[in-house]
């Protein structure tokens, strides 16, 4: 801008009495640059970040899984909610394991009509050796509807050992023993698990499980690693009837927007670690449209800002791809604008390593950006607002993370999967 007819002698638009636009611009342009310094930067941390995921992800498959020494009775806690796509594959997954000890699966349901109630009726027809049984009860404990859910099914538990998993996951036949084992192990007072992504069908489908695959995988590696997450999964929650009993049971979060994460927070809080093994199980994505998977990340994003907000803000810097472009955007063409092949080298690697060692599905190149780019939109957009949705009902999540009742939503229930608070 030197030699400009519009600049000052210090670089800088003079003021015109009564208008000052000049200003404006000139510090529009300087805004700008410095808002691309700081993308470019955060990018090169994303760099770092996705180099050092990859390392991770291959250490993390590699440790060994700790032996079950003894092989106790186990209770299956499954609420339930309508037939989601897939969802007797999901459930008929916990009939086939390869558990020695005797195995109770409790599903829960709230209304007489729900059409799960069909899916279980078939198991119980498929799997005749095993112990299932159904609850149907609508009583509720509070606003949290899976807990009130789990309150009903718990009181037919006839065992010590409860696990507990959301409706829209598939384990392995080795699932209930490798659980086991790492509860056995001393000062363990509850077990929880990563989950991979399994798509139905379908791009959203596709686009759903890539979330969880190459953002929420590493994510959680680095935290670990770092000491900066302190995880608990629907995926996964086992722990034994005195533990749930010590922090005060089911009741204690059945107004808590992120049920699985504050018990994992009492549990802590009671002097005993959460254990979390090298298994994954699959976390199986069944989103349909667009707006199918925008709304249920935006609530998932808002859910983990209420719940960990420093931690929130941090992952920031895992958007590589679409910072670096923003940067671009801002600054212009410049040799800084490197960091954008750089950032997309890194996001390759990362993506290879995870599929490699987690033996993940594999997805065209072109889908790895276009998922960072709206990973970062929903990033950016969970900022703005403080309610969220579960089958057709909307809550406002207050200052200590528990739901308050507001109302009805339009929303067709069955378009998010069962197991999650949404």
């Amino acid at each position: 801008m030197q030699g400009s007819p519009y600049l000052g002698q210090n670089g800088r638009v003079p003021w015109v009495p009564g208008l000052g636009w000049g200003d404006v611009d000139v510090f529009f342009v300087e805004a700008t640059g410095v808002a691309s310094v700081i993308c470019y930067a955060a990018a090169i941390c994303g760099c770092v970040y996705a180099l050092t995921a990859g390392l991770l992800a291959r250490g993390f498959v590699r440790s060994e899984l700790a032996p079950a020494k003894s092989f106790p009775s186990v209770t299956i806690l499954k609420p339930l909610h309508g037939a989601e796509p897939g969802l007797f594959a999901n459930l008929a997954s916990f009939c086939v394991q390869d558990y020695p000890g005797p195995v109770q699966i409790v599903f829960g349901v709230e209304d007489h009509a729900d059409s799960a109630i069909d899916v279980v009726d078939s198991l119980i027809a498929e799997f005749p050796d095993c112990d299932i049984e159904l609850v149907v009860n609508s009583f509720s404990h509070g606003t949290n509807r899976k807990v009130s859910n789990l309150i009903n099914l718990a009181a037919k538990a006839r065992h010590d050992v409860l696990v507990l998993s959301d409706s829209d996951i598939i384990v392995d036949p080795d699932y209930l023993t490798n659980i086991v084992g790492a509860i056995d192990a001393p000062g363990v007072g509850l077990v929880t698990c990563l989950y991979r992504g399994a798509a139905e069908r379908g791009l959203w489908a596709r686009l759903a499980a890539a979330a969880i695959d190459h953002h929420f995988l590493p994510s959680v590696l680095v935290g670990l690693k770092l000491g900066l997450a302190k995880p608990c999964f629907g995926s996964t929650i086992a722990l034994r009837k005195t533990t749930l009993a010590t922090i005060g049971g089911f009741h204690s979060v059945v107004d808590q927007l992120a049920d699985d994460y504050a018990l994992g927070e009492m549990v802590r809080r009671s002097g005993l670690t959460v254990a979390i093994p090298s298994l994954t199980v699959e976390h199986v994505c069944t989103h349909r449209t667009a707006r199918d998977l925008f709304h249920h990340e935006l609530r998932w994003a808002r859910t983990i800002r209420f719940v960990d907000a420093f931690g929130f803000v941090g992952t920031g810097i895992t958007h590589a791809f679409p910072l670096a472009l923003l940067g671009t955007v801002l600054g212009g063409i410049t040799p800084a604008s490197v960091i954008v092949i750089a950032a997309l080298a890194c996001r390759f690697s990362l993506q290879m390593q995870l599929d490699r060692a987690f033996r993940l599905q594999s997805n065209p190149f072109w889908m790895g950006p276009f998922r960072d780019m709206v990973s970062c939109a929903v990033f950016f957009a969970s900022f703005f607002g403080r309610a969220v949705e579960w089958r057709g009902r909307r809550y406002a999540v207050l200052a200590d993370n528990t739901l308050a009742y507001t109302g009805e939503v339009s929303r067709n229930a069955n378009s998010v999967p069962s197991g999650a608070l949404v």
